[in-house]
């Protein structure tokens, strides 16, 4: 005779993406990106914490998953960093954003999550949480140096403001110039930002 399973943490199922996305959501907009865990996620979804791995990879993966986001920027910047030659990093990134807000099918959500950012308290957090997270310390990481925070900062503001200006208000001429005339003009301030002021030059092993 067969034993019977005894009763636990649910297995994969159809639902169970959905239901990990579900409590993942609300995790993140009640704690902040900061204190969800996976352990807690899969606590409030009631599955194996082996599941979220499964079916996310990582806490980056899952809040991608939870918000719907078209573009995972703390992706994109592993992705980034992950591949090609440092030296050059500043354009691919520079591209790389570009890219994904100025296509049809991510671009137009990117923008309401970032409109709704703007009036959505907890999403503002949230989206500062993890650019902070996974962006800025990340990079300042790989940057070193005392001043390394303050150099992936400023990377981060430039970003944001291209976005800003490009995307949400319109701003011309940057909203109306070609991906390579914004390439062009950003990517220089880009590099800067990176090697920190008055730095025209680092050696290669440090260069971003």
């Amino acid at each position: 005779m067969s034993q019977g399973h005894g009763r636990g943490r649910r297995r994969g199922r159809p639902d169970t993406r959905k239901t990990i996305v579900d409590a993942a959501r609300s995790r993140f907009l009640e704690d902040g990106y900061h204190a969800v865990t996976l352990r807690s996620v899969a606590a409030d979804a009631d599955v194996d914490i082996a599941l979220i791995g499964y079916y996310f990879g990582s806490k980056k993966g899952l809040f991608g998953a939870a918000l719907a986001l078209p573009a995972n920027p703390a992706e994109l910047l592993a992705d980034l960093l992950r591949s090609g030659d440092h030296s050059d990093f500043p354009e691919r990134a520079a591209r790389t954003v570009l890219r994904a807000w100025d296509d049809p099918r991510t671009g137009p959500e990117l923008l309401s999550l970032l409109r709704r950012a703007g009036v959505d308290g907890s999403l503002s957090v949230l989206l500062r949480e993890v650019l902070e997270a996974e962006v800025i310390r990340p990079l300042g990481a790989l940057l070193g140096g005392s001043d390394a925070p303050q150099r992936a900062a400023s990377f981060s503001a430039i970003m944001t403001g291209l976005v800003t200006s490009r995307y949400l208000l319109r701003l011309d001429p940057i909203a109306s110039m070609s991906t390579e005339d914004v390439v062009a003009h950003i990517t220089p301030l880009l590099g800067q930002a990176l090697r920190g002021p008055g730095r025209t030059r680092r050696p290669p092993a440090a260069t971003v």
